[in-house]
């Protein structure tokens, strides 16, 4: 099972950059599916899930952002109270070190998404699963 592919941008921390990424991939006809901004100062990095990453990484690139592709989990996580903490603690007990995460809840109430940045993608992937946690296919995430 393939990792989902995240893109990342390094981007001036200005008025109308966020707005020029979005017409970009509207343009092309890439849906963002989830997204987090970071902020450094003068700079930010936005992190994105899109229904199309090379062809989402392709135009933005060609439109001269500063873009990477990286691979992420994303899991389905119990929309309820310790739901985060079921998955972190796996992870945290098993000497996985989360990295960066961004959640969102779907259409379905009774659960939410959790992208998570790890330091060992096939370890994480094997003791979530052992605690019966699913890890969400590309064609899940790129479809909700």
């Amino acid at each position: 099972m393939s990792e989902i592919k995240q893109i990342s941008l390094f981007v001036e921390n200005k008025p109308g950059r966020m707005a020029k990424v979005a017409k970009t991939l509207s343009d092309s006809g890439v849906n963002i599916r989830a997204m987090t901004i970071a902020e450094a100062g003068d700079f930010g990095v936005i992190r994105m899930v899109v229904d199309s990453p090379e062809k989402g990484y392709q135009v933005l690139h060609d439109s001269g952002f500063t873009v990477s592709m990286t691979d992420v989990l994303a899991v389905e996580m119990k929309d309820i109270p310790g739901g985060l903490y079921e998955i972190v603690n796996t992870l945290g007990v098993n000497g996985i070190n989360v990295d960066y995460a961004y959640a969102f809840v779907t259409a379905k109430a009774e659960r939410a998404m959790l992208i998570l940045r790890v330091d060992d993608i096939a370890a994480a992937r094997r003791f979530l699963g052992e605690k019966g946690v699913k890890i969400a296919s590309l064609e899940e995430i790129y479809s909700i």
